[in-house]
């Protein structure tokens, strides 16, 4: 296996003896990963190469005889850029993973790498003393690329789809999508493990997926969530090699009473307060293989992870992750958003803009109830504010975690990230942002030349269509829940409606609704925001700035009206609804998320209406009182800090 475990990158050595000069692959900064870790002829061979600059070409897999099993010039994402080809049934023996590139300078031959096929399955890794996972390789700038790219693959999807899928877990075992699917040859992706992550949840588990396929070093922190006015820290880092210590079980959790002094101890007044406690024995090894290892690890991550982890401060040296320049270059697959009222997405894909069309930032997000659902960038997903109470928010990237001289991990500090050559993307640029300039400076990044404002219009309409569309499986949830019999969902106090547990967390939707109201007042008011700022669109001629702003209006209008959907109500019948009907809704949907009041009224259903004739549950008077004093939240559009 250590053969293997170091077939996963193109090192520059390699390179040197295959092209000359060197530089030619030093400059490509390329990485090869095949899979499966051991290949062998009784399993698919597949093969991704990543590459940090646009390069064009082929790739091709190369059989031992010399013929050519599978080629792909489908070149993918940017930055990087990636190519997958694969082979159903390799026969065994070298084969050569080669990248031909177009317009490659003289002396710069093909990107080439010997992959060994055995003929039968090689011995599968196991356990490895003194780490959660063996550690087979280090993050730098190659792995961070096919980690991109395996993100990007991951959520793959025609740009006009709504994927949607009902967990995680269902996403890592298709294999079209996976391409490190039982990477390790232990039938891991096989196994009916559940994964239900939240938002906050969601990124970590990715990161630590793809590090336990790799051998990577992984680590979290365990954070504060801010309060009094200030962000949430981090006191406490464990790692692959440093692993949260297990909680004792209930009956050592505490040393049993001692007995009453007596004899000298009671003569000489000494109590048993003065001696020495009594050991409590650590809980017995556990003898696990790697796969319940790592099954067993990602429910302690998702035990200790929460949105505060995402909301440190930006300047924050300890910390999971650090913030980034808003760039093409850096806003790359597998990065993260923290919005600061506690929500986290991270980016799968970042499509420029060209002929004509908006550049355009896909992201995916983990919900209380384990969906997990693509979102394009617009202001109406991704929030954004400048509160230190709040934390720190925008876009941020996985800090590296290195191994010194004697083997202990830990994190890279901001200044070393900077000058860091296979990283050096650390900025402060976000904390000198207030939020107007936030999104202005977005919208620069997404499209640098000016857009269209009609088309650019009805691309924030389709936005708050695909809000308004996961929203109705948010509330149908809900129903479900209603319809269980389980009873009535418990409201908590204040500012915690937000962030909660049980059927609360699960079921209601304040977040979701914030951010709802947020997007209605973006696309009611996006003919002003162009009026603002014309410079950014490209006006028509001949007509002024009140004439396209009256014609946004019109267009605003119309397409609110004919952009449909529809809900199931409470008898299980379905009720459609218009865009219009939400923004003429709005005052209603600021108490609109308890999910204990039926669905109709959660859709804002007017009273006596043919609409609400279906509704058979309210939550109780006791919970809407409370609701009514938490109301201006949502009317003005602001989320409390915690306490």
């Amino acid at each position: 296996m250590a053969g293997a475990a170091f077939a996963v990158l193109f090192p520059a050595a390699d390179a040197r003896a295959q092209n000359s000069p060197g530089a030619c692959e030093d400059a490509a900064q390329v990485a090869v990963l095949p899979s499966p870790i051991a290949p062998w002829k009784g399993v698919p061979l597949r093969v991704l190469v990543a590459a940090e600059k646009p390069l064009e070409g082929e790739l091709s897999l190369v059989a031992p005889d010399g013929s050519v099993a599978a080629t792909s010039r489908e070149r993918h994402g940017g930055p990087p850029y990636f190519w997958i080809a694969e082979v159903a049934s390799p026969a065994a023996g070298t084969w050569h993973a080669r990248l031909a590139r177009d317009g490659a300078a003289a002396g710069c031959g093909p990107i080439a790498r010997d992959i060994a096929v055995h003929a039968s399955k090689p011995p599968s890794p196991g356990t490895a003393p003194g780490s959660v996972w063996p550690l087979r390789t280090s993050w730098n700038r190659e792995t961070e690329n096919l980690f991109s790219a395996w993100i990007a693959k991951l959520f793959d999807d025609p740009l006009d789809a709504e994927p949607s899928w009902p967990a995680l877990h269902e996403v890592l075992r298709d294999r079209s999508r996976n391409f490190l699917y039982n990477h390790l040859g232990l039938n891991e992706d096989g196994i009916k493990m559940v994964l239900r992550p939240d938002c906050a949840d969601l990124p970590y588990f990715l990161r630590t997926y793809f590090s336990f396929k790799l051998g990577l070093p992984f680590g979290y922190s365990k954070c504060t969530r801010g309060g009094g006015g200030k962000a949430p820290h981090c006191p406490q880092w464990f790692n692959t090699r440093n692993p949260e210590p297990p909680p004792a079980p209930p009956a050592q959790a505490a040393a049993p009473p001692r007995p009453a002094p007596s004899g000298f101890a009671a003569l000489y007044g000494r109590t048993s307060a003065d001696e020495p406690p009594a050991p409590v024995a650590p809980p017995p090894p556990r003898h696990l293989g790697l796969v319940p290892t790592f099954g067993e690890y990602l429910q302690t991550v998702a035990d200790a992870v929460h949105s505060g982890s995402a909301r440190t401060a930006l300047a924050d040296n300890n910390t999971d992750q650090y913030p980034v320049p808003l760039s093409r270059e850096t806003l790359r697959p597998g990065t993260i958003y923290a919005d600061p009222y506690g929500h986290v997405l991270m980016i799968v894909r970042f499509l420029p803009q060209a002929a004509g069309e908006a550049g355009i930032i896909l992201a995916v997000d983990g919900q209380p109830d384990g969906t997990v659902a693509r979102k394009r960038f617009w202001r109406g997903n991704f929030l954004f504010a400048q509160d230190p109470a709040l934390g720190g928010p925008g876009f941020k990237r996985f800090r590296p975690i290195v191994a010194g001289k004697d083997g202990a991990l830990r994190r890279l500090t901001n200044d070393e990230i900077a000058k860091d050559p296979q990283y050096g993307d650390f900025s402060l640029e976000q904390t000198r942002l207030g939020v107007e300039d936030f999104y202005d400076r977005m919208d620069d990044v997404l499209s640098p030349s000016p857009l269209d404002p009609v088309r650019a219009e009805k691309e924030a309409i389709t936005s708050l269509e695909e809000q308004v569309k996961v929203r109705v499986t948010s509330v149908e949830n809900g129903r479900k829940f209603l319809n269980s019999g389980k009873g009535n969902a418990s409201i908590p106090e204040g500012a915690r409606i937000f962030e909660t547990t049980g059927a609360w967390e699960d079921f209601s939707t304040p977040s979701r609704d914030l951010r709802l109201l947020i997007a209605l007042d973006v696309v009611e008011g996006f003919p002003d925001r162009v009026a603002r700022r014309p410079e950014r669109y490209a006006m028509p001629q001949g007509k002024s700035v009140a004439d396209v702003k009256a014609e946004l209006q019109r267009v605003l209008a119309a397409e609110l009206a004919t952009r449909k959907f529809s809900y199931t109500r409470s008898d299980g019948s379905a009720w459609s609804l218009a865009l219009k009907d939400v923004t003429d809704r709005a005052a209603d949907l600021e108490m609109a998320y308890n999910p204990n009041d039926c669905v109709e009224l959660r859709w804002g259903a007017p009273a006596n209406s043919d609409e609400a004739s279906t509704c058979r549950r309210h939550a109780p008077a006791a919970q809407h009182a409370k609701m009514a004093t938490y109301r201006a939240w949502f009317h003005e559009r602001r989320r409390p800090p915690r306490p």
